[in-house]
């Protein structure tokens, strides 16, 4: 029984694959800005 239920997940998941056609990049959105501070590291006494 798991079994046929596993082969039906990856046959409805295998359907579901290119359903709508080739995939397409999504629009540009000009005047992006990422800012901020990042820190990475330990720190501590011996």
């Amino acid at each position: 029984m798991t079994r046929l239920i596993a082969s039906f997940s990856l046959l409805a998941l295998l359907a579901a694959c290119g359903a709508d056609g080739e995939p397409t990049a999504p629009p540009a959105k000009p005047n992006v800005a990422v800012s901020g501070e990042v820190a990475v590291g330990v720190s501590g006494k011996l």
